[in-house]
């Protein structure tokens, strides 16, 4: 199986470009920087890929196992060179109540088949339709997603937890107080005064690394009693074994697992795409939306037959990636491999690092991933597309991703659909070549929207005998606008007066055509090839 998956993958998606040369220019300055920031972004990965296996309610081997297997794979075959994947929140949310009711196997087996879909929609090329976000909805998302990583930073302010004496992972225990507080806070305004500092001082080292590894010593040095990595949860592992799920392979089987992996395959990858256009966006490159798709399903159903909870694209550590100054396939494939060097052979070390250095990281993230101009831009924007704005990012921070954005994209949609049907209006006159006749001239689209406007436009009783209906500035779009055009000549008709319909494009004739309105195409238009007589009184369309 999983060699069928890798062999789609080759089929299907461009060859990885894993070449500094080709992507930055080859310098070992440029290789350094790389590495390092790989090594800061696999840092961060640790307690987020813990504190969501605590959230599904699964091992935290099961997670850090997720972001090291989908964070090798699309950082190989994805479409955006880095952007970083692995274990996220958004989809250890949906997985809690399918864990809790039927155990960490079929949540694997679940993961395995949402990792099928992805690769369908990416071979199918459903990638593309990530292009219908507006950008409203993108400052929307972005800002949501901010103050949710901000939200569950929070939690890192508790007294640390464990599973068994908690119900529900790290942080789950009573809100740090007194000295210890105090500083918790201390260290995390230290680390984020560092990562601002640090580049105004050296490039060398990337200033999040700086920042963890300076607060790091001062706490193991002055032996400073605030929590650490180690206080959530043991990272010390072996390496991930071939593992296959242990489910009946039935129909009711599938029956349980298949709305989770549409529901899973689904946020991953809108998660993912939107992620791949934001990190485009920073660093000018364009990527490759169902080469995205495929490499993370691929990575998925890798990572459900080797024991990890799955994953997708992470804004936070691909904005702490991208601040580091990583740019190519490097960075990506370092953090997977220093992830999975943390959890074989240095967890003694790494499990020593204080929370509050990894805290101060991702508030620089929210800082740094907030869309601070959003402000600016709704006094500026229409009324409609600031609503928007505001409510894609309430319905993230309350609910989740994908609902923000499917809601952000219908709000704004039933917008665009009111807008243009406001805009058909005609311009009337009378005909100089066909005497007698008076001529309508649609202005503006002809669609479900607009079809009620569209028949206010005519003065049936008080029109000629001879009514032609010029759509040179407009255009037939759907049955509705069909049906439109249908029932006005039937008024026509009912008056005993005809009419003509000219000026139609080839795409809105064809439209008719399918729906057996036109029979002959006329001759008399060289520019458009569609000029349609429709005489009422015979029933018959023709040319003229």
């Amino acid at each position: 199986m999983t060699r069928g998956v890798l062999g789609l993958l080759a089929k299907n998606i461009s060859p990885p470009n894993l070449s500094i040369m080709q992507d930055e220019g080859f310098s070992v300055g440029r290789l350094r920087t790389e590495l390092l920031s790989g090594l800061t972004v696999a840092l961060a990965l640790v307690p987020e890929a813990v504190a969501f296996a605590f959230v599904a309610g699964v091992h935290p081997l099961v997670g850090l196992y997720a972001a090291f297997i989908v964070g090798l794979i699309t950082a190989v075959f994805g479409g955006r060179p880095g952007m970083i994947s692995g274990a996220t929140g958004a989809l250890a949310v949906v997985m809690v109540a399918l864990v809790a009711e039927h155990g960490v196997e079929y949540l694997f087996a679940t993961v395995v088949l949402m990792g099928i879909l992805q690769v369908i929609a990416g071979a199918m090329h459903w990638g593309k339709f990530i292009r219908l976000v507006p950008h409203p909805v993108m400052l929307g998302f972005v800002n949501g997603l901010a103050i949710v990583i901000f939200l569950a930073q929070l939690t890192q302010f508790k007294v640390p937890g464990t599973v068994e004496n908690t119900g529900h992972g790290a942080g789950g225990g009573a809100w740090l107080s007194g000295g210890q507080l105090a500083t918790m806070l201390g260290l995390v305004a230290l680390t984020m005064a560092i990562i601002w500092v640090m580049p105004r001082v050296t490039k060398i080292i990337p200033a999040p690394l700086a920042g963890i590894g300076i607060t790091a010593a001062i706490v193991i040095a002055f032996g400073l009693d605030v929590p650490r990595v180690g206080d959530l949860a043991s990272i010390e592992g072996g390496l991930p074994l071939f593992h296959l799920p242990m489910v009946p392979l039935n129909w009711e089987t599938l029956q349980i697992i298949l709305p989770y992996a549409v529901i899973l395959a689904a946020i991953g990858l809108i998660e993912s795409l939107l992620t791949l256009n934001l990190v485009g966006e920073i660093t000018g490159k364009r990527g490759g939306a169902s080469q995205e798709c495929i490499a993370q399903g691929g990575a998925n159903i890798v990572t459900g037959f080797f024991g990890g909870m799955g994953g997708c694209a992470m804004i936070g550590q691909s904005m702490i990636n991208v601040n580091s100054g990583g740019r190519t396939r490097i960075a990506g494939i370092a953090a997977a491999l220093f992830l999975l060097i943390f959890i074989v052979a240095a967890s003694p070390l790494i499990e020593q690092i204080p929370l509050a250095a990894l805290v101060g990281v991702m508030f620089m993230v929210v800082i740094g991933t907030f869309a601070w101009n959003s402000f600016k831009i709704m006094t500026k924007v229409p009324l409609t597309d600031a609503f928007v704005i505001v409510l894609v990012t309430v319905v993230t921070v309350m609910t989740d991703l994908a609902i923000a954005v499917v809601v952000g994209v219908i709000v704004s949609a039933l917008a665009y659909a009111w807008n243009n049907a406001r805009r058909i209006h005609a311009i009337t006159r009378d005909s100089v070549r066909e005497q007698g006749a008076k001529v309508y001239e649609i202005q503006g689209p002809l669609f479900f929207g607009s079809t009620d406007g569209f028949i206010e436009l005519f003065d049936v009783e008080g029109d000629p005998d001879a009514v032609i209906v010029d759509f040179a500035a407009s255009r037939v779009v759907d049955q509705s606008a069909l049906q439109a055009i249908e029932t006005m000549a039937g008024k026509y008709q009912a008056a005993g007066k005809s009419i003509q319909l000219r000026h139609l494009s080839r795409d809105c004739h064809e439209l008719l055509s399918k729906a057996g309105h036109l029979m002959v195409d006329s001759d008399d238009d060289p520019e458009y090839g569609l000029a349609v007589d429709y005489s009422v009184k015979t029933g018959i369309l023709g040319s003229h």
